[in-house]
């Protein structure tokens, strides 16, 4: 029994030593680990708007996508229900 539990001891130390030492490498390191981040996005952003300057796309060809052929539906809408048949009578309300 004393074995199981030394392994144990042994296993959550190794746990504990790995927690401080990666928490100890961010604190130490996280000016350059911050500075990796944002030019890596810098990169991303400024790739993705085109031209091999890396600034805003002409209008035109090159031009962004505007997402609108996302928004139109695929099947023919249904037309709206149509209301009373009587002029003299709105939304169940007599003129």
């Amino acid at each position: 029994m004393q074995k199981i539990v030394n392994v144990l001891a042994v296993a959550s130390a190794v746990v504990s030593v790995a927690v401080v030492g990666t928490g100890a490498y961010v604190y130490v390191n996280k000016d350059a680990i911050v500075d990796d981040v944002k030019s890596k996005v810098q990169d991303a952003v400024l790739g993705s708007l085109g031209g091999l300057g890396g600034g805003v796309p002409s209008v035109g060809a090159d031009s962004l996508p505007l997402g609108s052929n996302d928004l139109s539906p695929t099947a023919p809408q249904k037309s709206a229900p149509e209301g009373p048949k009587s002029p003299a009578v709105g939304m169940g309300i007599p003129n």
